[in-house]
């Protein structure tokens, strides 16, 4: 009870920060989770030595609760936060990252960490499936806030979010695979587990959202619902998605985002533009205490054991290899810039979903401390190479679409608009 009472404390203190200094965040090379992981590390045993927790070997099934619960609410933040007649105009490009690209990054992640770490294949295919998927909430500061909106292309920042929000839920065949590899789980049976779970999540998600949202719009026409926030609607419809999931094996991810898509195409909330600020707001307060924790849980141990150089190579690899390659291959099919297929190269982030799928993975196949302290190792990693960069790349972004007319750096036009897209 006292480390809970601890936890809240400090969490809440450094929540009041960020919200107090969220201005001045935005333009400093900081952000939230960077924030929150450099406080647990802080309080954590190995410095002050206030906030006593396991390490993430011994805690995984605390943490994988934690990190599902938070990432249920931000692809559901992911699945409001754009008009659903946006999302649709981008089903083509998103297809392509969720089909080609995912793959792509989990096959890059899986060749860096044999190659870094000299594990075995099954060591390392659980490494490249948990790191594939691109970070939802770590992501959001790069698609929200005054500085995104104003510098970067709203194309740009709808398929960073589209991608991060559902590919989430489908990497999980990924993870199944790996499991297979690496585990008893035969092929078939990690196939059909995979089948059940995404189709059912797609059924279940879609037929909740649609009735929420009819339910919605009956009841304002009504007069029975006030003006109140549609924040705290949508976080109940995430959490009684995320617990009917849960009963019944399906993809839970993939159902609160089915669901909150759905739910987007059928209500009709009048003015969301207030309502998509506080969303997003909660959205990133609510990512500081997972951060917090596992700064305090960082198996500090096991990263030596890994070696100080396989980490580094490790690291760089998967930073600079696991996705900035893929996209730039892609930037014809994507119809993408060359500033564009850079910025969403690099800014495919990896935090609270490699998390998730890290913790399931120890849970179907017991803790591996290799999995576990080269996949947070690689997350930490992130959070601060990602944390450090998002003010300086999103000036530069902007700085490069400062040119004249004709210049092949100037930002892709929002081609969709005029009809030129498609889907």
């Amino acid at each position: 009870m006292r480390v809970l009472d601890l936890l809240l404390t400090i969490t809440g203190v450094l929540a009041l920060a960020v919200a107090a200094g969220s201005a001045l965040i935005h333009r400093l090379p900081l952000s939230g989770p960077l924030l929150a992981l450099l406080t647990g590390i802080l309080f954590g045993p190995e410095v002050l030595g206030v906030v006593d927790l396991p390490t993430v070997v011994e805690g995984h099934k605390e943490l994988h609760e934690f990190s599902r619960l938070l990432l249920a609410l931000s692809v559901m933040a992911v699945a409001l936060r754009y008009p659903f007649r946006a999302a649709r105009s981008r089903v083509r490009p998103v297809a392509v990252l969720l089909v080609v690209a995912m793959a792509g990054m989990a096959l890059l992640t899986t060749a860096v960490s044999a190659a870094a770490l000299g594990v075995g294949l099954g060591t390392a295919v659980l490494l490249g499936a948990a790191l594939c998927p691109t970070d939802p909430v770590l992501a959001s500061s790069v698609v929200t806030g005054e500085p995104a909106e104003k510098g970067i292309t709203e194309r740009t920042r709808q398929l960073l979010s589209l991608e991060s929000g559902s590919n989430d839920g489908l990497a999980l065949p990924l993870v199944l695979a790996a499991v297979a590899i690496a585990g008893p789980l035969s092929g078939t049976d990690a196939l059909l587990e995979s089948l059940w779970q995404v189709l059912g999540a797609v059924v279940l998600g879609a037929a909740a959202g649609l009735l929420a949202g009819r339910a919605l719009r009956r009841a304002e026409r009504e007069g029975a619902v006030g003006s109140g926030p549609l924040l705290l609607y949508t976080l109940l419809l995430a959490l009684v998605l995320l617990g009917a999931s849960g009963l019944l094996r399906l993809d839970g991810i993939l159902t609160v985002f089915t669901g909150g898509l759905a739910f987007n195409a059928t209500s009709s909330a009048r003015d969301r533009t207030e309502e998509d600020k506080v969303d997003e707001a909660v959205n990133r307060l609510l990512v500081l205490p997972l951060f917090t924790v596992l700064g305090a849980m960082i198996p500090w141990r096991e990263w030596g054991e890994l070696g100080w150089w396989r980490a580094v190579l490790l690291v760089l690899g998967v930073l600079l290899l696991r996705r900035l390659p893929v996209l730039l291959a892609l930037k014809r099919p994507l119809r993408l810039t060359w500033r564009g297929a850079v910025f969403l190269g690099w800014f495919g982030p990896i935090g609270v979903s490699a998390l998730f799928y890290l913790t399931l993975e120890a849970h179907r196949l017991g803790a591996d401390p290799v999995v576990l302290a080269a996949g947070t190792l690689v997350v930490a990693a992130s959070t601060v190479a990602h944390g450090v960069t998002t003010a300086p790349g999103l000036a530069l972004y902007r700085k490069a679409a400062r040119c004249g007319p004709g210049d092949r750096g100037c930002p892709e036009p929002d081609l969709n608009r005029h009809g030129l897209l498609g889907q």
